[in-house]
């Protein structure tokens, strides 16, 4: 990845490659989830907590990764299902019917999820016997001319007797050009420890991607953006270009909602029913209730609240905020830290000053209250219900309720001052 990020801790969707997975084990209802890491990733540890996590002193392979897991599990009895942990785009209905068809298989001791890839050049090729049981798994070096023809791949997730696995694991050597302990000896191990079958199970190639490069990192995201955006279709929402929409993994829609182009769902969106978003809006950590109506070009940021009917419009920053019923900021402005009441309106170009420089404030809007255009709200500060601002005020004092709020400069007149000065003006050129 040419980063200073553990492979695992990049995003796909909003959510770190490691949640993905920890996220999916937990919807398997498994009594433990262990997570391995390497000595240094203490940041991989936080992400996963309260999961468990194993340190992998050195990288020797990925049999030893597994030694190392289980080393913190006390488990005895059961199934260890072993998944990888750049691999988000597997299904809990994929996993749930590969562990299904595994404790259903009478016999079988271990289960591996497999595949047919169009080009399996890369993969390592699972050797079956007569009985379409599982003799051996072959790395594509290792593989001869034949074993490369064979396009039935390992994706690498598999399912076992969780005691067994402790004793093969212990049989496996690092005979092999990396000095490491791999995995793909298990079939054998397997076979010739316990007599016990080595099955599978197929899924789409599509679920077993993982990421290597910043490339195939981009290629995941695409596959899970392209996941997202049909399931929000199949729930009732309406993507106007469903391409140009980028959702997070935890993205919520309700009915009916319309979602123009060019809209970015950032992490921890909550869309009530019939709501619109427009064009090049940008949201994140937020809750619509029903019937918003946002954008084009807006902005909301985390711990913005709308109820029913709010509109925030064109050039439109909205922070840390709660806007009652029909509220409505319609054109250029920036509403941080407010309560703003049910059926205010907020005038173009007007800004709650929410910072001092060292601590924020808090700006209390009532209901029904007009603030004009071009205003300056100094927080902390109260406008009571039924208030009026007038248009370009710099309010620093509370106003109490049904109270007309003027505080602006006289303007100035000066008779001819504009002929005369363009006359003198003319003089010059």
């Amino acid at each position: 990845m040419k980063s200073s990020l553990p492979k695992v801790m990049h995003e796909i969707a909003g959510l770190p490659m490691i949640s993905h997975v920890t996220k999916l084990a937990e919807s398997l209802n498994p009594d433990t989830v262990t997570v391995v890491v390497a000595p240094s990733m203490d940041d991989v540890a936080s992400t996963v907590s309260p999961h468990s996590t194993a340190v992998q002193k050195t990288p020797q392979g990925t049999a030893d990764a597994v030694k190392a897991g289980l080393q913190n599990t006390r488990t005895e009895e059961g199934s260890l299902l072993v998944l990888y942990g750049d691999g988000p785009l597997y299904t809990k209905e994929t996993l749930q019917a590969f562990v299904s068809d595994y404790e259903e298989n009478n016999g079988c001791g271990l289960s591996f999820l497999a595949m047919k890839p169009e080009n399996p050049f890369g993969y390592g090729r699972m050797i079956t016997d007569e009985n379409d049981h599982v003799i051996r798994i072959v790395e594509q070096k290792e593989a001869n001319a034949e074993e490369q023809s064979i396009n039935l791949c390992w994706t690498g997730v598999m399912c076992g007797d969780i005691a067994k696995i402790r004793n093969w694991i212990e049989k496996i050597d690092n005979n092999n050009s990396k000095g490491e302990y791999y995995l793909t000896d298990l079939p054998k191990i397997a076979r010739e420890t316990d007599s016990d079958k080595t099955c599978y199970s197929l899924c789409a190639e599509e679920e077993s991607l993982g990421a290597n490069t910043r490339g195939e990192l981009a290629k995941l995201e695409a596959k899970m953006q392209k996941r997202l955006r049909e399931k929000a279709m199949e729930n009732g929402a309406t993507l106007i270009d469903p391409d140009s929409v980028t959702f997070s993994e935890d993205t919520v829609l309700g009915q009916d909602v319309i979602v123009e182009p060019n809209v970015i769902f950032g992490p921890g969106v909550r869309v009530g029913d019939k709501c619109r978003i427009r064009g090049f809006s940008y949201l994140e950590d937020v809750i619509l209730e029903k019937g918003c109506v946002i954008g084009p070009f807006a902005r909301l940021r985390p711990g913005t609240h709308l109820e029913d009917g709010v509109k925030v419009g064109n050039f439109v920053e909205v922070k840390g905020s709660h806007m009652g019923k029909g509220a409505k900021a319609n054109h250029l402005a920036y509403i941080g830290n407010a309560e703003i009441g049910a059926g205010s309106n907020i005038g173009a170009g007007t800004i709650t000053c929410n910072y001092d420089g060292f601590d924020k404030h808090k700006t209390t809007i009532g209901e029904g209250v007009f603030v004009g255009s071009n205003s300056t709200l100094v927080a902390p500060l109260t406008l009571s219900d039924g208030a009026y601002v007038a248009a370009g005020s710099v309010i620093t004092k509370n106003v109490p309720e049904d109270t007309l709020a003027v505080a602006r400069a006289r303007p100035i007149m000066r008779d001819g001052w504009a002929k005369s000065y363009r006359e003198r003006k003319s003089k010059k050129d």
